[in-house]
């Protein structure tokens, strides 16, 4: 759109300029918007002869170039998703995950890459940059949790998305590659930087960087976060409960005046063998396997949570 608005004349097939009118605009504009339904990114190209070329490029004017161009046609490039792109958005829902995508894409492009890999719902559209100027902060609050994908956004916008997520409540992790990106990576609860594509200044502020430039690798590293997480709480029930009991057991001897129940050799075999093996093998378990079904804990839960406190109550008295 920009690029057209700055031309005045177009080629014809045989590379004859013609002037620009308003039924040619049209169609060029119906050809972009096909272009983009197709899910491809569009850009426009365009020239402009320029007589006299100072030796020094510094002393060309932008406003005076970039004006009385010869349109030249339209490029459709594709990124495909990848085919584990839509599997990793259905295990990431089904865990309790919402993916949302944010571009600077046309929001055609943008509504049929969403609906290639099944993220856009039915009767859900785009929401576009200009729309989330129109916005106050409350009010995208309120319906952020309904849109799941924004087009044509800049780098403010990218930082206003993570702060209403934030708002809610939300904890958030931000995927980028761009410059551009490095502010919302920042802000967000996690960062994350594309590996291969990414720029230096993107993989300086994330917390994390994606060596494969891999959606699915996100949620795999979900996956092994919670499996691990599961693990630690397996490991410390398991030790609180066998260590307090020995504790109380001699805590309680030494109360009533009786001989001391467990030697030193004794506590040390109980701690190195008896414990240490099974609580070994807890820590390296595979894991639940509804691992991934599971509701995400609140970010402030912690480790020990009243359920676990009254199990491990329960365990060292019995």
């Amino acid at each position: 759109d920009i690029v057209l608005d700055l031309c005045t004349q177009y080629l014809d097939i045989n590379d004859k300029p013609h002037p620009l009118d308003d039924a040619m605009r049209k169609r060029i504009l119906e050809a972009n918007e096909q272009m983009t339904k197709d899910a491809l990114r569009v850009l426009g190209v365009a020239y402009r002869a320029v007589k006299d070329v100072p030796n020094n490029p510094e002393e060309l004017k932008t406003d005076e170039l970039e004006k009385d161009l010869i349109f030249v046609g339209l490029i459709g490039m594709i990124d495909p998703a990848r085919a584990e792109v839509r599997p990793a958005l259905e295990k990431a829902r089904e865990a309790g995950i919402r993916t949302v995508m944010i571009t600077g894409d046309y929001p055609n492009t943008a509504h049929a890459i969403a609906e290639t890999i099944g993220m856009l719902k039915k009767g859900r559209g785009v929401m576009t940059g200009a729309q989330l100027d129109a916005l106050s902060d409350d009010h995208l609050r309120d319906i952020i949790n309904r849109t799941s994908v924004f087009a044509r956004v800049s780098p403010e916008h990218k930082m206003r998305i993570v702060d209403a997520l934030q708002a809610n409540g939300e904890v958030v992790a931000m995927t980028g590659d761009g410059v551009n990106d490095a502010p919302a990576i920042k802000r967000a609860d996690i960062g994350i930087a594309m590996g291969i594509t990414g720029t230096d200044v993107a993989k300086e502020t994330a917390d994390m960087v994606l060596t494969d430039d891999n959606y699915a690798s996100i949620v795999a590293a979900v996956e092994q976060g919670r499996i691990i997480y599961s693990n630690i709480r397996k490991f410390v029930f398991f030790l609180l409960s066998s260590n307090i009991a020995e504790i109380m057991i001699i805590f309680l001897a030494t109360l009533a005046g009786l001989p001391v129940p467990l030697t030193a050799i004794q506590l040390l075999w109980l701690n190195l063998i008896t414990d240490g093996a099974p609580a070994l093998a807890l820590a390296v378990e595979k894991g639940d396997p509804d691992i991934m079904q599971q509701k995400p804990r609140a970010k402030d839960e912690p480790i020990i949570n009243r359920s676990m406190a009254l199990g491990i109550t329960i365990q060292t008295i019995t």
